[in-house]
C-alpha cells in the first residue's frame, strides 16, 4: 500500500487531513489552467490513489475564486497546433487517462466549484462523484469554441448520464455556459451553497463519507462506473457478488454489533 500524505506535487497543491486529500490547481491569476505537466501529474496521482491506505476521499477545491479554466491557451493549445497526429493522439489519450484514473481510483471524489469551471475544468467536475457549487459557478464544455468536437475526455459518455442526452447535446454543440442554477436543476450539481461556506460544506461531506465503511464505498464507486456497460441482469448479479464481498468485512459485523448495542457504529474500512 502507498502513503500519500507526504506527497509533494510540483504542479498543484496537495494536502491530506483526516484521510481526505485536498487538491487545488495553483495558478489563480489565470483562473487555474492546466498544462501538459499538471495533466500528467494529476493522472499519476489518481493512479497511485488506488493503492493509498491513508486517503479515503478526495476534494477538488477552487483557488482565488475559480475552479479551473481548462487547458492553458499558451502552454497547451499553442503547441498542439504545431504537433503531428502521433503527438496529438498521445496528448488526447493522456488527458483521457486522467479521467479514467479518477473513475478507477476507488475513492469518492467531491468537486467544490466556484467561478470558472470550463473546458477540462468542467470535465474534472463531471468526472467527480459529487459536485457542490456556488451560485457564481460558470460551467462550459467549450471545445467547439476552439474548433474541436464536444467528445473530449469522456464528455459524450458521462455528461448525458448526468443531465440527459438533449441537455448534454446542447452544451456540447454550442459550448455555451451552463449557469449554476441550471446545473442544479439539471442534476449536474448536487446543491448550491454560498461561496463563504463552499469549502467547509465540501470538506464536511468528505468527512462524513470517510467516517463510513470506506471499503464498501470503494465497491460502490466501482459498481457505479462498471454498470454503465452492463445489462440489468448482469448488473444485479454483479451487485450480488459485490454485496457478498462486503458482508465478509469487519465493518458489516461492527454495524450489526452497534445496532444490537444501540450505539453508533465506528467503521474501520475493513
Amino acid at each position: 500500500m502507498t502513503q500519500m500524505a507526504g506527497r509533494k506535487p510540483k504542479h498543484f497543491l496537495w494536502q491530506v487531513e483526516g484521510r481526505v486529500a485536498n487538491i487545488r490547481l495553483d495558478r489563480p491569476e489565470r483562473k487555474n489552467p492546466l498544462t501538459f505537466d499538471s495533466y500528467a501529474e494529476l493522472r499519476d496521482t489518481f493512479r497511485d490513489l488506488v493503492y493509498a491506505d491513508d486517503v479515503d476521499a478526495v476534494v477538488f477545491l477552487p483557488n482565488g475564486g475559480n475552479f479551473c479554466s481548462g487547458g492553458d491557451v499558451h502552454d497547451i493549445i499553442g503547441p498542439l497546433v504545431k504537433m503531428g497526429m502521433k503527438e496529438l493522439l498521445a496528448f488526447t489519450r493522456m488527458t483521457g487517462d486522467f479521467v479514467k484514473a479518477m473513475l478507477n481510483c476507488g475513492k469518492p471524489i467531491i468537486a467544490a466549484v466556484d467561478g470558472a469551471a470550463v473546458g477540462a475544468g468542467a470535465i474534472i467536475a463531471m468526472a467527480s462523484d459529487i459536485r457542490i457549487a456556488t451560485p457564481e459557478a460558470k460551467t462550459a464544455f467549450l471545445f467547439t469554441r476552439v474548433g474541436l468536437a464536444g467528445c473530449d475526455m469522456g464528455a459524450c459518455a458521462i455528461l448525458p448520464r448526468i443531465i440527459g442526452q438533449g441537455r448534454a447535446a446542447e452544451l456540447l454543440y454550442t459550448g455555451r455556459t451552463m449557469s449554476a442554477a441550471e446545473g442544479e436543476r439539471w442534476g449536474f450539481y448536487n446543491r448550491l451553497v454560498d461561496a463563504a461556506t463552499l469549502e467547509a460544506d465540501a470538506l464536511e461531506m468528505a468527512a462524513r463519507i470517510v467516517s463510513g465503511p470506506t471499503f464498501a464505498h470503494g465497491i460502490t464507486k466501482t459498481q457505479l462506473n462498471q454498470e454503465w456497460s452492463m445489462g440489468l441482469d448482469q448488473a444485479i448479479e454483479a451487485e450480488a457478488q459485490a454485496q457478498a464481498i462486503c458482508m465478509q468485512t469487519g465493518d458489516f459485523e461492527r454495524a450489526y454489533e452497534a445496532f444490537v448495542a444501540k450505539e453508533k457504529p465506528v467503521f474501520e474500512g475493513n
